[in-house]
């Protein structure tokens, strides 16, 4: 089956940097677009960032914007998320998904697959 394994997340104190990687093992998949959602304990799933696979348009919430950058490299079949200024409030499970067809990617209805969740815990 397809297999989304997200890496990078850790502990760090407010103002630090993290990058998360979500690559892709296990059976292929035709990719239209991949996203990072995360989940705060006690919260519901949320979109951080967006990525439209062919063209690299961008998709990020409100809250990351200016801090937070997706991006893929399709050579090495792997997406990530450049956190940047983390605050406290974006302490969370990260969660890597895939989109396989067309349509709507925006959403967490929208997405196929996804990986096991990568900790990210910011201190201040």
């Amino acid at each position: 089956q397809v297999q989304l394994v997200e890496s990078g997340g850790g502990s760090v104190q407010a103002g630090a940097s993290l990058r998360l990687s979500c690559t892709t093992s296990g059976r292929t998949f035709t990719k239209y677009a991949m996203a990072w959602f995360r989940q705060a304990p006690g919260k519901e799933r949320e979109t951080v960032a967006a990525i439209w696979w062919s063209a690299g348009t961008t998709y990020l919430v409100d809250s990351v914007k200016g801090r937070f950058t997706i991006s893929r490299d399709v050579a090495k079949n792997t997406v990530y998320l450049q956190m940047n200024s983390l605050k406290p409030e974006d302490t969370a499970i990260y969660y890597c998904a895939g989109k396989a067809y067309s349509g709507p990617w925006y959403n967490t209805r929208d997405y196929d697959y996804w990986g096991q969740g990568t900790q990210v815990t910011v201190s201040s």
